[in-house]
């Protein structure tokens, strides 16, 4: 089960979704599609609780539960509706068609109708929240009356394959810039983000739309597993400027992908978050996003006032940034996972090596100023130094990367600022972690927070599967 995010205007009172999950739904540019219990593991509501207060202390309103058809389902609903209730934040059923078939509209009805009355069920305009992911050709007149109920059926349909007539709204899910057709842009074909919100709009004719935001995008799965999947969205400061644009456009419901869908490396929850390993520790692990969430606060209590100045809801300053472990040319292919001879390798040379887009990263530091009055950031990025005026407010910048340690101080009237002076505890190196092309990101904050967000043992119980060299758990 995936956790989303979920922010949403009901009228003028802003709306904010999480995609999360209790199943993870993993699909190749060849639809070869694999389910992996994430948070299967669960035993009880408590272990959804700090998800819960974490999300709802950002100004999250509900999360989405992308689900499968698992034995471990309904236990882990009624978890997370538990959790959900007992902590004061709304969820709802995202039904993933990679497993529910779209002929099974009724069943899909009676799945929405145990969970539609529960108290944290989200309602929106007096109905019963409902998405999905894909999902396009169900039978909504067999969900709705399996269901027994009015439900806001909010799905991620796509323009051109549906009618959108009879939905409430819909879910842009492309929260990245691509070609077009699940892969990295290119120099023939570049869609933006922007491009999605105008394709939706015009297919939704007016109903509201649930605007995407997503951080990053990085997976690198081998021969260790039954699928492939080797590619990255160029991100760098996509989180940044998506905010910007939100704010913007202003659009009823906004969607976070994800809370914690570590495969795609896109998630804004801790690494402690109790969940099982589906492989993705290798790149997961010691790689924090934590930073991510906390520069989103300023930008959502701006979005839920109707306000296009997050510097109006900052409550403390604060220096966010984030760099990739290593240079986009550092060749791991003597040790790479993906190197190894599998059976299912058909999506050609983009299985095989560094992920497909890895071409267009850019080798930078990234980092955004939360503050309440201009100041100067000196950066050392390994031997690399840079000294620039940062404004008041929220603003974003970048540094050319060098390897070695990271370090990042703030000055105002010639004063350090203690609390926004630090170094990182993850250097960028030449050296490939755990022998693989890693090319998720580590986010680091100041204040630097009191504790280390590590992987639990379950996090990483596959880490070694795959791997060419020894990788220590005692590694961040």
């Amino acid at each position: 089960m995936f956790f989303a995010p979920f922010v949403g205007l009901i009228g003028r009172i802003p709306f904010i979704l999480a995609f999360s999950f209790a199943n993870m739904a993993i699909s190749d540019r060849n639809n070869e599609d694999r389910l992996v219990g994430i948070v299967s593991n669960r035993q009880s509501a408590s272990d959804y609780d700090d998800d819960m207060k974490r999300a709802k202390s950002a100004g999250i309103d509900a999360f989405a539960l992308n689900i499968g058809t698992d034995s471990y389902t309904d236990k882990q609903l009624g978890l997370a509706y538990k959790s959900a209730a007992k902590n004061g934040i709304k969820v709802f059923l995202s039904f993933d068609f990679n497993w529910w078939q779209t002929s099974q509209g009724g069943a899909v009805g009676a799945k929405i109708a145990q969970y539609a009355n529960l108290p944290a069920q989200l309602e929106v305009d007096g109905k019963a929240f409902v998405s999905s992911f894909a999902g396009d050709g169900v039978n909504i007149e067999a969900v709705r009356s399996a269901t027994g109920r009015d439900i806001y059926f909010a799905p991620n349909f796509h323009p051109g394959r549906s009618d959108f007539g009879d939905l409430q709204a819909a879910l842009n899910w492309v929260a990245w810039g691509n070609n077009g057709s699940n892969n990295s842009p290119n120099s023939g074909n570049r869609l933006a983000v922007a491009d999605g919100d105008q394709a939706y709009e015009k297919a939704l004719m007016g109903k509201p739309y649930i605007a995407p935001i997503s951080p990053w995008f990085s997976t690198h799965f081998g021969g260790e597993v039954t699928y492939t999947k080797n590619w990255v969205f160029p991100s760098g400061l996509l989180w940044y400027n998506r905010w910007r644009e939100i704010l913007d456009i202003s659009p009823r419901f906004v969607e976070l992908i994800t809370w914690n869908d570590y495969g795609e490396s896109h998630y804004i929850g801790p690494l402690s978050s109790p969940h099982t390993d589906d492989g993705a520790s290798k790149w997961v692990m010691g790689m924090p996003h934590n930073g991510w969430l906390d520069m989103a606060k300023p930008f959502i209590a701006a979005y839920k006032a109707g306000s296009k100045l997050p510097i109006n809801f900052l409550d403390e300053e604060k220096l966010v940034y984030w760099y990739r472990p290593t240079p986009k040319d550092v060749d791991c292919d003597v040790t790479d996972t993906t190197m190894q001879s599998h059976s299912h390798s058909g999506s050609g040379n983009i299985a095989r090596g560094r992920p497909d887009g890895a071409d267009y990263m850019t080798d930078e530091v990234f980092i955004v100023t939360m503050l309440k009055m201009p100041a100067v950031i000196h950066v050392q990025s390994g031997c690399k130094t840079e000294t620039y005026e940062a404004k008041a407010g929220v603003w974003p910048h970048s540094v050319p990367m060098g390897v070695g340690t990271q370090s990042f101080k703030v000055v105002r009237d010639g004063e350090t600022i203690d609390s926004l002076c630090g170094t990182s505890l993850r250097e960028i190196t030449e050296t490939c972690p755990c022998g693989i092309y890693n090319f998720n990101a580590y986010v680091g904050i100041l204040p630097a927070d009191a504790s280390v967000d590590r992987l639990q043992p379950a996090g990483f119980s596959r880490l070694s599967q795959g791997l060419k060299t020894s990788c220590s758990t005692g590694t961040l």
